[in-house]
């Protein structure tokens, strides 16, 4: 409301004209639709809309990651443990030849469920990525997920070293397919590392976490798989590019950074990846030298006392375990890896003492994968809920509140 005074000399009079403006518009809501998406939504409308694909595929896509393959990584290095364990060296201990027991059946059967695992989530893998490629972007952008892109790698080359069909230095097709799942861990390696030391976004002080770990386990087993095969300068530049980043990796965590307060608190069973590392580069070096010697002795003992630091505190992944998540198959892994490291140890100190640490943490680690195998078959519909109709398949952007003036709406 505006007034104005009007005087009039003649009369004395004075006229007050009151004036009525109209109120300020409102503000304006502009929704601004990410056109990525939108283009996989019209590429793949004609599969997508397919009833049986929209109410079976779809939600599992939906709701899966990478991290899910924790859980090949576990069953793969459980077969390795159960190769070397069914396989004693020449004149073995006592508690040792209780081993050689084993059935070969018993390897077989567990090496073929971790390859028709490995395949079925690769294959839905590679689906996710062809019609969510957004949320594949996303993960690659996350300081955390990014790091389980390497796990199916991984997982491959284990099943490649435990392989009963064929010998490493006597097979072609085996020397493809190193190659095939070495080079995305290699290509993976230039581009994460980079980006630790040259973007300032995401330093490692920024992004590290305990999951950064992982890269630095790919790189080891990439190296003892080099060095079986007989090509130990290959294997030696692995393991060059792994302990380097091990030790820069484990002084960053170690001094409880920026990076390590942003991982939650379900994601707590990551934590045993800092027995992983440590055991599993023993394991590469035994490859590369030939025998498990100071060096792999030292990373041993170095795993064995993070191993027992970690579980002296339960208290720690209490909040972790109230329901159950595919992040428990963190612990399973780890754990078998020290179990592996344990084996050569014992090997190489044939002590009783060894070789029962050997037997307990064996069976421990079996102990755990079991008990993760029981929980999944129960829980598979709380790891992959089937939220067909809350599929998200358009994302928004931000949404931008601004004022406009009038003369600019009519204009």
């Amino acid at each position: 409301m505006k007034q104005t005074c009007i005087s009039s000399p003649t009369q004395n009079k004075t006229t007050i004209i009151v004036t009525m403006q109209p109120p300020p518009p409102p503000p304006q809501v502009h929704l601004v639709i990410d056109p990525t998406t939108t283009t996989d939504r019209r590429r793949h409308g004609g599969i997508i809309s397919t009833p049986i694909f929209k109410q079976t595929i779809l939600p599992i896509l939906s709701n899966f990651d990478a991290g899910y393959f924790r859980i090949t990584l576990s069953l793969c290095f459980q077969t390795l443990l159960l190769k070397t364990l069914s396989h004693p060296p020449e004149n073995p201990h006592p508690y040792r030849k209780l081993l050689a027991a084993i059935p070969s059946a018993a390897l077989l059967l567990l090496w073929s469920i971790s390859f028709l695992t490995l395949t079925s989530l690769s294959l839905l893998y590679l689906l996710r990525c062809a019609l969510f490629s957004s949320m594949v972007k996303r993960e690659y952008l996350n300081h955390i997920k990014v790091n389980y892109l390497f796990a199916p790698w991984i997982s491959w080359l284990l099943l490649l070293q435990t392989s009963p069909f064929f010998k490493p230095q006597q097979n072609l097709c085996h020397l493809f397919l190193f190659w095939v799942f070495v080079v995305p861990i290699f290509v993976l390696d230039v581009k994460i590392y980079g980006q630790w030391f040259i973007k300032g976004k995401r330093f490692l002080s920024t992004v590290g976490n305990p999951a950064s770990q992982l890269t630095v386990i790919g790189n080891f087993v990439g190296a003892g798989t080099a060095a079986e095969m007989g090509w130990k300068e290959s294997g030696m530049v692995m393991f060059t590019v792994g302990i380097v980043h091990y030790v820069v990796v484990f002084v960053t965590l170690y001094q409880r950074l920026k990076g390590e307060s942003c991982m939650p608190v379900m994601l707590r069973p990551v934590m045993f990846l800092f027995v992983g590392a440590p055991s599993m580069g023993s394991l590469a070096w035994d490859s590369i030298n030939g025998s498990f010697d100071c060096s792999s002795k030292m990373l041993f003992y170095l795993a064995l006392f993070l191993f027992f630091s970690l579980v002296s505190r339960p208290n720690l992944f209490k909040k972790s375990m109230r329901k159950f998540d595919v992040v428990w198959w963190a612990y399973s892994y780890p754990l078998t890896l020290l179990a592996l490291a344990s084996t050569e140890y014992a090997h190489e100190m044939k002590s009783s003492v060894a070789h029962l640490l050997m037997l307990i943490l064996s069976a421990l680690s079996v102990l755990v994968s079991c008990v993760l195998m029981v929980y999944t078959a129960f829980n598979t519909n709380i790891l992959l809920p089937g939220d067909d109709d809350d599929v998200i398949l358009i994302t928004l952007k931000p949404i931008i509140i601004s004022n406009t003036s009038s003369d600019s709406l009519t204009s």
